[in-house]
């Protein structure tokens, strides 16, 4: 009953905009590139929100609803005529690149640096360090004329 009341109480406008709504939603309409490349982007996506918006406070609400599936539609479409739709479906998810660099980077390997260090100085494993004492003390003498360095 409310729904009626509404309908009935809409301008002759509002009925006009309703009707172009159902046919953009309805009818196959391509959208030229020039508003495609606008509605496509941040900005675009902004606005169509700011109007919706303005919609809901300021219009029927049937027209605000309608303009919801128009403006979703609407980015639909864009995004088919600007391409970004296939670049989307065909650009992998993290977790498929995350398997793909697992795939490109095996396991590390011990190198063979690593094992002739291992063979050729046990740590831990040696004799201990003995010191020797010796009766050799070195004597600096007086350098004259030589450089400050």
């Amino acid at each position: 009953m409310k729904l009626l009341n509404n309908f009935k109480q809409m301008e002759q406008t509002e009925i006009v905009l309703a009707v172009l709504f159902i046919f953009y939603i309805v009818l196959p309409i391509e959208t030229p590139d020039m508003i495609s490349e606008l509605i496509d982007g941040p900005i675009g996506m902004i606005g169509l929100f700011g109007l919706a918006v303005y919609l809901f406070f300021n219009v029927n609400p049937i027209i605000a609803v309608l303009f919801v599936f128009v403006a979703y539609e609407l980015l639909c479409r864009a995004s088919k005529s600007t391409g970004k739709e296939v670049i989307m479906k065909h650009t992998p998810s993290q977790l498929k690149k995350d398997e793909k660099m697992k795939k490109m980077n095996p396991v590390k390997k011990e190198t063979l640096e690593e094992e002739i260090v291992d063979i050729m100085a046990p740590v831990g494993k040696s004799e201990m360090l003995s010191y020797v004492t010796s009766s050799f003390s070195p004597v600096a003498e007086e350098v004259n004329g030589a450089s400050v360095y």
